[in-house]
């Protein structure tokens, strides 16, 4: 296992991505838009996905400003098995509180566990195909 992303909620992210990059020496590794839901993501990092952590810029078209404490939204760590996972954190007494299955809007099957002071982390099933 790894740690593949952290989540973060901008209010303007042409704003958040110039930030990161001009500022950080971050590079723009890729960005895509969800018409259904109305959010845009942008993966912004230091290198490939592949060998790197890199930071997810969530931008929610009908929001521009947050509170600081919501502003966070969660790391990510990529599995093998969601499924298989998910029944050995919930047999140890974790709070999987979102089950495993497809992201909205998408087909990679991910969950969400608690940590024990509540913050969230977002479990991704990887492929030996996975070129993220």
């Amino acid at each position: 296992m790894r740690m593949l992303h952290t989540m973060l909620r901008v209010g303007d992210l042409e704003r958040s991505i110039k930030f990161y990059t001009d500022l950080m020496g971050m590079q723009l590794l890729r960005q895509s838009d969800n018409e259904e839901y109305q959010y845009t993501l942008a993966f912004v990092g230091y290198g490939d996905e592949k060998d790197h952590t890199v930071l997810e810029l969530t931008y929610n078209w009908d929001k521009s400003e947050y509170e600081m404490g919501e502003a966070y939204g969660h790391i990510a760590i990529g599995v093998d098995d969601i499924y298989g996972f998910c029944e050995q954190l919930e047999a140890k007494g974790a709070d999987v509180y979102r089950k495993p299955g497809p992201v909205k809007g998408g087909k990679t099957l991910i969950a969400f566990v608690r940590d024990p002071d509540g913050y969230p982390i977002e479990l991704i099933e990887r492929q030996a195909s996975d070129d993220l």
